[in-house]
């Protein structure tokens, strides 16, 4: 597949130009094959613990533990909330800039590689670094391993896209990686043999921990003209292990990587603006109750509202970033220091880095930072077509955008490029009941093992141009579009039934609306 980087463009005065002659780069790397790091669960914490109060929501200090000299990127300062978003129309929506003044209108395959347009002159140098160490493909020499999931980032995000589940069994699944933990006395804990991030990849010299095995259910239905459907439910099993059997209660949660386009932007959007969505108790009687998922922020070591993740398990993205790092290809950093080697695993402890300093700089944690920052979002497309303004009527109309919100503003951002602008990623970022069907049982922090983020929207309809795939959902187990909407269930359940409802030319309606954004 041809992949493209930031180093194929020049930046012009009316914006970003192609240059003649596009390198072609060899991808083969990992920053979140993750859709966020393992979770280090702290088995001291309780729900409780994990609970949002006023002194908790607090985003003002700097990342002195990061970089001395300068204020870190990410850092969102608390400003007022915005109002609550009023009833919306097709009109509301139909919008080319999904990004803001981030927004790029490209619709081929290098559609998710730019950076924001409104990008200052003096982050360029930052973000082309962070932009070589996604793409690097890391060695023993620079850190690798001993155990991972891949050797770079953009071997998973290719193109800084979505990845799909492994076509070939047996094989390292580049793109899905496998969450792992057991019961613990105070909350979930690290398997004693495997940790708490399956890892079928590793160094020479070093046994991988085994291979993830996928079956398939089928799942039958029809819509109500009759129209017939196959569902496809994957089967997860751990296999070939080679540090032992897995724990008894084991809870496991595949997560293929999304694609990395707004990550500033959704970082922007203000803490009292996430609060002010939430409706645990579902107050309102609308069938959707969202919460924040609450997690430990291992910069300020405060309990912040998590954005990134399946689960939202990660507050920042430089936490996002240094957790995939470690997580998925072993290299350590401030944030993440240690190698996670399990007891059984001797090999991985030898080949540890033991006495080293981190594999990843300080700087340079916050140039990969502020690459995951600051990548634009392709503008929306087809805003003229009348068939996607009729499918912009039934979403709003189904309830999808209930969870889906289409509309928010971010606030003051250190990244002064997603400052201040108003965009359309079509998520609340928060906690949804998503069914038993969808459920991983497996808790992350205050989620539990039904709950899952609301996945934003922008650029879903160029996954198959960007990445050659249409595999959607957190384990890309939905086949396209109208399988992922049929996967829907719990808060879901009522917007999926009436998706289920439509005619044929209603249902392709909406699908080409979503195909637009």
């Amino acid at each position: 597949m041809r992949t493209f980087s930031f180093t194929d463009w020049i930046r012009t005065a009316r914006g970003w130009t192609v240059v003649v002659g596009l390198s072609t780069l060899i991808v083969v790397a990992a920053i979140a094959c993750s859709s966020s790091g393992p979770d280090k669960v702290d088995p001291t914490a309780t729900n409780a613990d994990l609970q949002p109060t006023a002194t908790q929501i607090q985003s003002t200090a700097t990342a002195t533990d990061v970089r001395p000299t300068a204020t870190a990127t990410g850092i969102r300062p608390t400003i007022t909330a915005a109002p609550v978003e009023p009833t919306l129309s097709a009109d509301d929506i139909l919008v080319q800039l999904l990004g803001g003044e981030t927004t790029v209108f490209l619709s081929q395959g290098d559609a998710f590689v730019l950076p924001a347009p409104n990008l200052a002159d003096s982050d360029i140098s930052s973000l082309r670094i962070g932009e070589a160490l996604f793409l690097e493909n890391w060695t023993p020499k620079t850190g690798l391993g001993p155990l991972l999931n891949a050797r770079a980032c953009s071997s998973c995000h290719v193109n800084n896209g979505r990845a799909q589940p492994p076509l070939n069994p047996g094989k390292p699944a580049d793109g899905l990686l496998m969450r792992l933990s057991v019961p613990g006395s105070a909350g979930p804990v690290n398997d004693p043999n495997y940790g708490g991030q399956f890892q079928d990849d590793s160094i020479s010299d070093v046994e991988p921990e085994g291979v993830i095995q996928i079956n398939h259910l089928k799942i039958t239905g029809q819509f109500a003209d009759g129209t017939p459907y196959t569902l496809l439910k994957p089967v997860y099993a751990l296999e070939d292990l080679a540090y032992g059997p897995l724990h008894p209660e084991i809870m496991m949660s595949p997560r293929v990587a999304p694609a990395m386009i707004g990550m500033g932007l959704l970082e922007a959007i203000p803490d009292e603006v996430l609060l002010a969505m939430t409706d645990p108790d579902d107050a309102d009687g609308d069938g959707i109750s969202g919460r924040v998922n609450m997690v430990p922020n291992r910069r300020t070591g405060q309990i912040d509202i998590g954005r990134f993740g399946w689960k939202a398990g990660q507050p920042e993205a430089v936490q996002q970033a240094a957790a995939a790092f470690n997580g998925d290809l072993g290299i350590t950093s401030s944030l993440y220091p240690v190698e996670e080697c399990t007891d059984p695993q001797t090999d991985c402890h030898n080949l540890a880095d033991i006495g080293k300093t981190t594999d990843l700089a300080g700087n340079r944690v916050l140039d990969i930072t502020l690459f995951t920052q600051t990548l634009a979002v392709p503008a929306m497309r087809n805003i003229d077509d009348p068939q996607v303004r009729s499918g912009a009527e039934l979403f709003l109309s189904s309830g999808c955008s209930s969870c889906h919100t289409p509309r928010q503003e971010t606030g003051e951002h250190d990244v002064s490029a997603v400052s201040n602008q108003t965009i359309f990623p079509y998520t609340d970022l928060l906690l949804h009941d998503m069914g038993e069907d969808l459920a991983d049982n497996r808790p992350e922090f205050a989620a539990n093992g039904t709950e899952w983020r609301t996945a934003p929207l922008w650029g879903i309809g160029l996954v198959e141009t960007v990445n050659g795939h249409t595999r959607f959902m957190h384990d890309g187990r939905a086949r396209n579009l109208t399988e992922a909407i049929l996967w829907h269930g719990g808060e879901g359940e009522e917007s999926r039934d009436v998706f289920k409802s439509l005619s044929s030319e209603e249902r392709e309606a909406l699908i080409a609306f979503l195909n637009a954004l």
